[in-house]
């Protein structure tokens, strides 16, 4: 193999109370596609806030470029040819595209005006070669998620870096956008380029990435070629141990009707009718834009309905606010946990009690004690990996976020729980701890509805799938009768004929 371009070798990074990184290291090589690979909290991030200045290492060495290297911070390794595509985008909504991508080093004449016609023609060049159909002069706020994280790699590929690291870029991103994505990788792996590339995205990897390294706990576990091994060892190297099952169905006698949902329209839905039981999860299946998530929010009351009937225990709620969701006994736990799902600047106990406020409370007080013992209970039971139930919810890993996420939505006591994208941007260790959760609510007789993008996961964990297509229901099926053919086939509008089926 050529010589590394980057070398981060026996890095170590401690915080009060953990060790982040212990003797972890990361090569990557000109025209090759590292992918960087573990659990959440194995240390990823954290060894690519120390490549970029972010953090200082306590001990290790960096060689860029066949040099010893330290950097001061992004600027300083983004200057010297390093970009970093964040999970989280660093974007203005209120810039156009253009200024998004060259804030701070706009192009100017000689007295220091900006030449916008030479900014926009350089963004628009960048947009084409990514096959983003907006000018660059379209507002960063009017486009899509999955757009906005196309002109953050625009703004990547503005640099002409040498290295780039890509921290999970397709999380927001649609197929035929993965496609573009895939295409400008590959070119810019032809022109030497050393690619970066973390995912959770089993299938991923093995597509676009040349080779892997592995981090867990914040050790380095190993590096070998992606044709050297396949996804169950893979998964093995970063959790430890073999997953037997990665979907760990199990079998519930399911009771009565618990919601019954007729002919409701609203926001991005049209005429949905279906039912849930208890003990049942009820799998949401469809293309992004397909409608799902707005008839979750619709059901929920966090967006109105215009017509349409919602009977929850053979009783008819019109919930007109998430408040009224929550007091009729649904728990909506959002795909967008940090937007939707839980404030970053609180505590893990904060956010856990926060919409269950209301069942801890007596004469107008919190019951302190009541809501100590019920987080410490949930913290215990999901497996929460934080010092203390005080710490700050944004210091944990995105995995120990969904799980609080989760948590909160429980506490409330609902009857029915919508979970909307549960493992979005968790690894695999943790997503078998939350499909354990979900079938322990299950076994309990909760009534569940999964919405997930992953045709496997929605297959592998519900009793029964509806797949919407355009606002409305194309087709619904046993889960022992669907497979992904089938479902794909409803979620891009076909027929299916049932008796051919």
């Amino acid at each position: 193999m050529t010589q590394a371009i980057l070398q981060l070798s026996s890095i170590e990074k401690a915080f009060p109370g953990v060790k982040a990184l212990d003797k972890a290291s990361l090569n990557v090589y000109p025209g090759r596609v590292m992918a960087l690979m573990g659990e959440n909290g194995a240390g990823k991030s954290t060894l690519m806030k120390v490549l970029t200045g972010i953090y200082t290492m306590d001990a290790g060495s960096i060689h860029y470029q066949g040099e010893p290297a330290a950097f001061k911070g992004p600027r300083d390794s983004q200057q010297a040819g390093i970009s970093i595509i964040h999970q989280e985008l660093n974007l203005i909504p209120e810039l156009t595209i253009a200024e998004n991508i060259y804030l701070g080093r706009e192009f100017t004449n000689g007295f220091g005006g900006i030449q916008w016609g030479k900014m926009y023609d350089e963004a628009d060049k960048l947009l084409t070669r990514l096959n983003v159909k907006h000018s660059s002069k379209t507002l960063l706020g009017d486009l899509s998620l999955g757009e906005q994280q196309m002109v953050e790699i625009a703004k990547a590929l503005s640099f002409e870096s040498k290295v780039i690291i890509m921290d999970e870029p397709t999380d927001a991103l649609t197929d035929t956008e993965t496609e573009s994505l895939f295409k400008v990788i590959n070119e810019l792996r032809d022109q030497g380029c050393g690619i970066v590339y973390i995912s959770h995205r089993l299938k991923e990897i093995f597509e676009i990435c040349d080779d892997i390294t592995v981090l867990r706990d914040g050790k380095f576990i190993g590096q070998c070629a992606v044709a050297d091994t396949d996804e169950d060892g893979l998964i093995e190297m970063m959790v430890g141990r073999k997953l037997d099952e990665q979907y760990p169905r199990i079998d519930v006698t399911h009771g009565d009707t618990c919601l019954e949902v007729i002919g409701l329209t609203g926001s991005g839905v049209q005429d949905v009718s279906f039912t849930l039981k208890r003990g049942e999860i009820l799998g949401i299946s469809g293309l992004m834009g397909a409608g799902r998530t707005e008839l979750m929010k619709v059901i929920y009351g966090a967006l109105p309905s215009e017509r349409g009937v919602i009977n929850l225990d053979n009783k008819t709620i019109n919930p007109v606010s998430p408040q009224d969701g929550l007091a009729n006994g649904i728990a909506y736990i959002s795909e967008d946990r940090k937007g939707d799902g839980l404030v970053l600047g609180l505590s893990v106990k904060e956010n856990m009690s926060l919409c269950a406020l209301d069942k801890l409370t007596k004469g107008g007080r919190i019951q302190h004690g009541e809501e100590v013992m019920a987080v410490e209970d949930f913290i215990k039971l999901f497996n929460i990996k934080t010092p203390t139930r005080d710490q700050i919810i944004g210091n944990l890993s995105g995995g120990n976020q969904q799980k609080v996420a989760i948590a909160k939505g429980l506490m409330t006591k609902p009857k029915v729980l919508i979970l909307d994208e549960p493992t979005r941007g968790v690894d695999v260790g943790a997503k078998k701890e939350i499909y354990q959760l979900i079938n322990k609510f299950k076994a309990d007789g909760m009534s569940i509805i999964l919405v997930s993008s992953e045709m496997p996961e929605v297959l592998g964990m519900s009793d029964r799938i509806l797949v919407m297509h355009e606002g409305r229901i194309s087709g619904e099926f046993d889960a022992k009768d669907a497979d992904q053919e089938k479902l794909l086939a409803c979620a891009v509008g076909k027929k299916i004929n049932e008796e051919a089926a």
